[in-house]
């Protein structure tokens, strides 16, 4: 697929052309749905006309403009519905993500103003924002009970973000990754890279192992952040060598990168509250619950997955800082006893791995003497 000019793509109107509300617009058809009620019944639920319920769903009307009182009781009022609330938390980061994407797609989102250089992004926003690239759904809706009301016909099973606006994105991030320089702009470059992987074209693999080759920090954050960040690019285009290299180099027997490995998950997880920079990273072992960060690590032990062995890895440190997280009963825990028995039979564990799986079964095994 060749690169075009992000300004040709749009014809340089910017956000103007793009609807602003096709991710929370999904999500609200997904609450809709879920509550068995079409269009007309909820609209009448609501004191709306079906016609507003319409326009919602299909981005038309952008959920984005709707005034935040309105929203407020819309929220309360799907809760007195019997909504899942998981739902409702998807919605929230869907209008953050959908006034992010049309931030994104504008002709220059340049520093010192770039909302990838403002702060620090998480999971629950990433997710959303990359849902209509990856056709992936967001964790919280994965597993979700079927829609007590069959769709008719065929429906998209993601947000739909058209082919052009696809291209735009990906060539902005492109350009804004390359044109992010210094120390003060890493934030930016390194959240640009991350989303580029997204891409599925031939070249995205390579354009970013030259990025990260031809832009090396000078200090020692900003050299853990690209490993780390290329690495992570590169498991999820199914490159596990490069995660494998980034564990054995950048994090075995090395206290400060242990400690910024876990700073970094426990913030993309929300075990943190939002950060305006990376500094926090490497400030030592931060002050968090883990109850969350284990949660999340133990769902992705799939020996498959390319992150397995950075999931071990990281599991193994957490409980080895944590060890007040091995308490009986708690469901993790539960779910890790049951789950590390199968992941030891797998044929394709590293000796690192399966020596950290062992060590993981033995500590819950004290714990629960």
């Amino acid at each position: 697929m060749s690169r075009t000019s992000p300004t040709a793509l749009t014809g340089g109107k910017g956000c103007a052309r793009h609807r602003g509300g096709i991710i929370s617009g999904y999500v609200f058809r997904l609450l809709r749905e879920q509550l068995g009620h079409t269009q007309e019944s909820l609209a009448t639920c609501l004191g709306l006309s079906s016609d507003t319920i319409a326009g919602w769903e299909a981005g038309r009307r952008p959920l984005t403009a709707v005034p935040v009182a309105h929203m407020v009781e819309y929220r309360y009022r799907f809760l007195q519905l019997g909504t899942v609330p998981a739902l409702l938390s998807v919605l929230e980061r869907a209008l953050e993500a959908d006034v992010l994407l049309c931030r994104l797609l504008e002709p220059d989102p340049s520093p010192p103003n770039h909302p990838l250089g403002s702060w620090v992004l998480q999971r629950d926003l990433v997710e959303v924002l990359s849902w209509p690239l990856s056709k992936t759904p967001p964790t919280p809706l994965r597993g979700l009970p079927p829609s007590p009301r069959p769709r008719r016909g065929p429906v998209p099973q993601a947000p739909e973000l058209a082919r052009e606006d696809q291209l735009r994105f990906f060539a902005v991030m492109r350009r804004t990754a390359e044109e992010a320089n210094g120390r003060e702009n890493f934030l930016l470059r390194r959240q640009a890279l991350y989303l580029s992987g997204y891409d599925n074209t031939a070249d995205t693999a390579d354009w970013l192992v030259a990025q990260q080759r031809t832009a090396r920090g000078k200090d020692w954050l900003t050299q853990w952040l690209g490993a780390r960040s290329l690495a992570a690019v590169a498991a999820r285009q199914g490159d596990r060598d490069r995660m494998e290299h980034f564990v054995a180099i950048t994090l075995v027997d090395d206290d400060a990168g242990e400690a910024a490995n876990l700073n970094y998950w426990a913030n993309w997880v929300g075990e943190t509250d939002r950060e305006l920079s990376d500094d926090f990273i490497a400030s030592g072992m931060g002050i968090w619950p883990g109850n969350r960060l284990m949660q999340h690590l133990v769902q992705g032990l799939d020996p498959v997955h390319g992150f397995f062995e950075l999931n071990v890895h990281t599991l193994w440190a957490l409980l080895t800082a944590r060890k007040d997280l091995l308490i009986r009963g708690v469901p993790s825990v539960d779910v890790l006893r049951e789950r590390i028995p199968v992941l030891l039979d797998y044929p394709g564990l590293s000796a690192r791995a399966r020596r950290e799986l062992e060590d993981l079964r033995y500590a819950i095994r004290l714990a629960e003497a």
